[in-house]
């Protein structure tokens, strides 16, 4: 099974902090276990970077690029779905909803995706299962 990884489940694995760590922890080896193929774009690797490198610093940064990233096929953005998702944060108008998120839909939307690791209730009203 294809599986989207989205900013919240990257951060809820790395960060022991995290209020999800412990469920997303379990999740993740139990996917890695089930031989899942895992699928996220440049956008959320963006995201996330950034978060990780200010919340938990270098050594999780590294963590990141050496243990998690080689698992991830990784999505590169072009630009016609940067502008779909543009066009559809400026459609939805609402404060929470991000850029990130709504590129994020696309990619999943074009790659026939369905199940996405993420704490983000964004990707359910969107019609996206989370596997949390």
């Amino acid at each position: 099974m294809n599986i989207f990884i989205d900013t919240s489940g990257f951060i809820a694995v790395l960060d022991a902090d995290d209020d999800m760590h412990v469920r997303a922890k379990g999740v993740w080896i139990k996917m890695i276990s089930d031989r899942m193929n895992f699928i996220t774009n440049n956008y959320i690797l963006v995201e996330t970077f950034a978060l990780v490198r200010s919340r938990l610093g270098i050594d999780a940064v590294r963590a990141l690029q050496e243990d998690i990233l080689p698992l991830v096929h990784v999505e590169w953005v072009d630009e016609i779905s940067h502008k779909m998702g543009v066009s559809a944060l400026l459609a939805a108008g609402r404060k929470k909803l991000s850029l990130v998120d709504c590129v994020s839909f696309e990619t999943m939307r074009k790659l026939a995706l369905k199940n996405v690791f993420t704490f983000d209730r964004h990707f359910k009203e969107q019609g996206f299962k989370s596997v949390v």
